[in-house]
């Protein structure tokens, strides 16, 4: 008989959070710790929905999702989770370019980067900080009429080079593009700047473990394997969902789903107003993403090269050839045997950004063939870096769009969820309909470990408002 996942269950809890990644824990932990009653529901047998592991022969562990973050998370976790968690994260201290303009390794913080700018790009020093200070100051309240593109022309006129070094590694971590409105390059590139890039110290199993330790000591119900399927509405107000078959009634509910799949699958358009309907019809998914997963051989060894390369061979910065199935540009990121203290073993992993639709309609055996041709090619640009590395590797797997979708059920497997214009309607369905919620990867700014923690946070603490007479 196959298991009944929601045995136990209590008929009804004051919130109802869908979904586990970084975003939805977070608002989890933070409303359980409120002594609100907190049911988590999950699709997937584990928690962290793009904060993601799987293990594989040979002793392999590989981490899902761009490999780093700003040191704003140390702060997040501290605040909203515990020390001992936002003691896991660690700096690394290596970033690597490597493209036929320019090549250097950087602690890619804005020291660093000035000094690069300055001595290598010959910018004045006033460009530099102004534009520094201007990325900085950005938030969401401001005009949003400049561009990216308009932002760098403004600092650096005719430098095609510099918008590379400063826009190619945030369009690896969002999605962005040059014709994206500049406060969604300016906010994530400033948290960057702050202190450099930061990753997980025990691997993002540890780091998902801890946290769903947490939320189980602070009182939440956790569920995995546990689809949603329908948000039940009654008389303009959320009312309780329906997972597995089963109705449980709720206060509040927060999605941290895909914010179209939210709206028009799990709800459903009739409950929203007709404007409401036609501004979320126009939102636009992000792009998806590529991997390969490559295991070294236990006992195997591999000098260090950087803990994570920017690599191309695109002659410039180019966002629609950086999503391109044809790739030309990709980031490595290598795990040491220091990432994970417990384990004597190498790993990397291979990220390309990647458009949802080159995938979509391969027949099995084009899908089998394309998977194949992006390990190889894969394999190919790490040798330049390891020389002999194919000797040294037992294990390579690659992941698509689709497996993306598979996982995680987001409207075209969408990594980075929605365009800018996503954040105002994840922000408003409070308004349309009392007791719902969104959180997650929305406008970009929102998108990563840190923005989607945060947005967590601050989802959190609008429904506690809600549920305070």
């Amino acid at each position: 008989m196959s298991r009944d996942w929601l045995e136990g269950t209590k008929p009804e809890y004051d919130i109802v959070v869908i979904g586990s990644g970084l975003a939805g824990l977070t608002c989890a932990n933070m409303l359980a710790r409120n002594n609100r009653s907190v049911l988590l529901l999950e699709q997937h047998h584990q928690l962290g929905g793009l904060a993601a592991w799987f293990k594989r022969k040979g002793g392999h562990i590989f981490d899902v999702s761009l490999h780093g973050f700003p040191v704003g998370m140390i702060k997040t976790c501290r605040k909203y989770w515990t020390p001992e968690i936002a003691n896991m994260i660690v700096q690394l201290k290596g970033i690597r370019f490597d493209n036929p303009q320019f090549s250097f390794t950087t602690t890619f913080d804005r020291d660093d980067f000035t000094r690069i700018l300055q001595e290598r790009f010959k910018i004045p020093r006033d460009n530099i900080e102004n534009f520094f200070n201007v990325a900085r100051d950005m938030n969401f309240y401001d005009d949003q009429t400049m561009t990216v593109r308009e932002l760098f022309e403004k600092y650096f006129p005719g430098r095609d080079d510099v918008v590379r070094m400063l826009m190619e590694p945030i369009a690896y971590a969002n999605g962005s593009t040059l014709d994206e409105p500049a406060i969604t390059y300016g906010i994530v590139f400033s948290n960057f700047m702050s202190k450099g890039v930061y990753t997980v110290r025990g691997g993002t199993d540890k780091f998902i473990g801890a946290m769903q330790a947490e939320l189980l000591k602070n009182g939440a119900d956790v569920r995995t394997r546990c689809l949603v399927e329908k948000v039940i509405v009654e008389n303009g107000r959320v009312a309780g969902v329906v997972t597995n078959g089963k109705a449980i009634k709720c206060k509040a509910v927060v999605s941290n789903g895909n914010l179209l799949s939210t709206i028009f699958k799990l709800v459903g358009a009739k409950y929203f107003s007709e404007s409401f309907v036609e501004k979320a019809k126009a939102i636009r998914l992000n792009n998806s993403s590529c991997q390969v997963y490559i295991g070294i051989k236990k006992g195997e060894r591999i000098d260090y090269i950087g803990d994570l390369l920017f690599t191309s061979v695109a002659e410039k910065f180019d966002s629609v050839k950086l999503r391109s199935k044809n790739i030309t540009s990709r980031t490595f990121s290598i795990y040491y045997p220091e990432t994970r203290p417990e384990s004597d073993m190498y790993s990397i992993v291979a990220s390309t950004n990647a458009n949802y639709e080159d995938w979509a309609n391969l027949s099995e055996q084009e899908y089998h063939d394309s998977k194949k041709e992006l390990i190889e090619s894969t394999m190919a640009a790490l040798e330049k870096y390891i020389p002999g590395v194919r000797d040294k590797i037992d294990y390579v797997e690659a992941a698509t769009p689709k497996t993306f979708q598979r996982y995680t059920l987001h409207e075209c497997g969408a990594s980075f969820g929605t365009k800018f214009e996503g954040l105002k309607i994840s922000m408003g369905l409070p308004e349309e309909i009392r007791g719902l919620f969104h959180t997650g990867s929305v406008g970009i700014i929102m998108s990563g470990w840190l923005g989607a923690a945060n947005y967590g946070v601050i989802t959190s603490n609008n429904v506690d408002k809600y549920l305070t007479p």
